[in-house]
């Protein structure tokens, strides 16, 4: 991912609000012309909750993951480190990290358990992040998981893409597949003897257009890795593309057209992500860290830390968002039309944090009332309104009033400025059959006693129909 928050104590709220770069806008996607992505787009768009998950060797570190490599990205990637070290050796020691990363309790039955039976629907997995370490078994590098520097190859999960993709499937799951289309560790891509001086930057360190032979095998590499994935791990519902300076317009053209396409020749419902890019493999647009301000009726998905960071920080449960904060937030993405992919960073050995598992857990509980409310819908006119928001699926509309904390007043009477008649009212997980009264502003529904008089809920979500 990219920048990220560096100050831990800042409120959740601003992060997501303040998000860390831009991305796509709605009227700028392109509407594939494949009937069955199209199809697979309406699939995706049903699925509204997704696990995603960085985890590589920089856990062992509790420290942002990749960017501290870039010196161009210093200025905010190495706020926790200190830089009295030399700089190069740290990146030395970092990318020797591979030596001693053995997640030796790492059960991906475990993990695809806890996902499935708490609304989760798909897993988004960071195959590679910048820094290049594959945690697939590759042929490309032996700069990998099953690599013979890698204390974890002779685990019976060594090849851990292969086991978390199998095992979130048994379980019904969809798989994303995050891969970063840069390589900070291959020679193709920062090529040393090209660096000026000892600076690295997030893109290549040499123009392709001067270095035409070197970009090339940095392109075979590239779409080798891609095809081992797709062709070797399964069914495979997104490519999950990041990297998002590796295009074009910018001189680094990996010809991801030619790849995808050659990919879809084994797996023709595949999606793709080309965050931030735009164009006909941008099937799927990533905000990072944030909501966007309207509803957009295009497939999108925002991707947002549970923690202070994308990969595991030696944090404590105040570190996390609250339970009534996540909820929000998804209810928040569904009724503008997206998913919420919700980022969990394992921990070095292999075991989710318990904080996360409490949260995983919370979440699942409150889905198991009210996700049909959340499940399957499409954005509803008028999207939201003040502490409510709005879905519909079919003649069903959901509406969602939130309230901001456990001591605020439980009303006994909700405005939702909603402008149409209903023959029946029902509080999700509640009493049916609602007594409500038209405004002119909407419909005023009377919360029953027993609602009003109790600690308040995270939210009441009611079926109006």
């Amino acid at each position: 991912m990219s920048q990220e928050n560096s100050v831990k104590k800042q409120d959740h709220a601003q992060i997501v609000r303040r998000g860390v770069h831009s991305f796509s806008k709605a009227e700028q996607w392109v509407k594939p012309e494949d009937p069955l992505l199209l199809e697979r787009l309406e699939w995706f768009k049903d699925q509204k909750l997704g696990l995603m998950m960085h985890w590589a060797p920089y856990s062992q570190l509790g420290i942002i993951s990749s960017w501290p490599l870039s010196d161009g990205d210093a200025s905010w990637s190495r706020a926790n480190i200190d830089w009295d070290v030399d700089a190069e050796e740290f990146k030395q020691q970092y990318f020797a990290l591979n030596k001693t990363f053995n997640p030796v309790r790492f059960q991906p039955e475990l993990w695809a358990e806890l996902a499935a039976e708490n609304g989760f629907k798909y897993l988004n997995f960071t195959t590679k992040h910048h820094d290049g370490f594959c945690m697939w078994d590759t042929n490309t590098t032996d700069y990998r998981i099953t690599g013979p520097e890698s204390p974890f190859r002779t685990h019976k999960y060594a090849d851990v893409c292969k086991q978390l993709f199998d095992a979130f499937r048994a379980k019904g799951l969809g798989i994303s597949t995050y891969f970063s289309k840069a390589d900070w560790h291959t020679p193709t891509y920062w090529a040393p003897e090209l660096k000026q001086g000892n600076v690295t930057s997030r893109a290549a360190s040499y123009d392709a257009k001067e270095h035409p032979e070197l970009w090339e095998q940095f392109v075979q590499f590239t779409h080798e890795q891609i095809m081992e994935l797709m062709t070797n791990y399964g069914r495979i519902d997104l490519l999950w593309l990041d990297g998002g300076w590796v295009r074009p317009s910018r001189g680094e053209d990996i010809r991801l057209g030619e790849v995808v396409e050659k990919a879809r020749e084994t797996q023709p419902w595949l999606l793709t992500a080309d965050r931030g890019v735009g164009g006909v493999y941008e099937n799927v647009i990533t905000p990072e860290q944030t909501v966007p301000d309207v509803a957009m009726d295009v497939p999108w998905e925002s991707c947002i830390t549970m923690g202070a960071g994308w990969s595991f920080r030696y944090e404590n449960e105040h570190d996390y968002k609250p339970i009534r904060q996540l909820i929000h937030l998804l209810i928040e993405v569904v009724a503008k039309g997206g998913n919420l992919a919700l980022n969990v960073g394992p921990q070095p050995d292999g075991r989710l944090p318990k904080t996360a598992i409490a949260r995983i857990k919370a979440l699942g509980e409150w889905l198991n009332v009210h996700g049909e409310g959340i499940y399957g819908t499409r954005i509803c006119e008028p999207y939201s309104g003040d502490n409510c928001y709005f879905t519909r699926k079919g003649d069903t509309i959901y509406g969602f009033y939130l309230y901001a904390d456990d001591n605020e007043t439980v009303q006994t009477e909700v405005h939702l400025p909603i402008t149409q008649s209903f023959e029946c009212i029902d509080l999700l997980g509640g009493q049916e059959n609602l007594e409500y009264r038209p405004t002119e502003s909407g419909i005023v529904i009377q919360i029953p006693k027993n609602e009003s008089s109790v600690q308040a809920p995270i939210a009441h979500v009611f079926r109006m129909r």
